[in-house]
């Protein structure tokens, strides 16, 4: 099933590991087969990975955008989540960390990074950082 991205100008994605951005214009692009995309709202950078949380999300960001180097981050993602999951007691976000994991086993990377939105939110609710929004910082450039 193709994709449709809809950009906003200038705004950056990454295409299998290609930052690309768009033109001076609103512009939407179809992609006809599989490829691993991220828009540049979902970009995390590496400093940005400062909470548990993030710790999580940002080795599957790897994962899902760099295949040569995924044996690395499974390794840094199944530690963070380990510790993650020490320190929580809710059982609903306990129940998240167990469906990002198995998105994660199964190579469904964009779907672990979209559930691990939620142990975002429920960290910073807990950090008292208020709500957040459910996209992550995009400081920086892409990629």
């Amino acid at each position: 099933m193709p994709l449709k991205l809809s950009l906003r100008p200038g705004e950056k994605f990454v295409v299998n590991g290609a930052v690309v951005q768009n033109g001076d214009r609103r512009a939407a692009l179809v992609l006809q087969n599989k490829a691993s995309v991220l828009r540049e709202k979902d970009i995390m950078q590496p400093e940005e990975a400062d909470t548990p949380a993030k710790r999580v999300y940002f080795p599957i960001m790897l994962m899902y955008l760099d295949m040569m180097g995924r044996e690395k981050a499974y390794a840094e993602f199944a530690t963070r989540l380990s510790e993650f999951m020490g320190a929580i007691r809710d059982a609903s976000i306990l129940a998240e960390c167990i469906g990002v994991s198995k998105e994660v086993m199964a190579g469904e990377y964009y779907r672990a990074l979209m559930r691990c939105r939620r142990l975002i939110s429920y960290e910073a609710e807990r950090l008292g950082l208020g709500h957040v929004d459910q996209s992550l910082p995009a400081r920086g450039h892409a990629g």
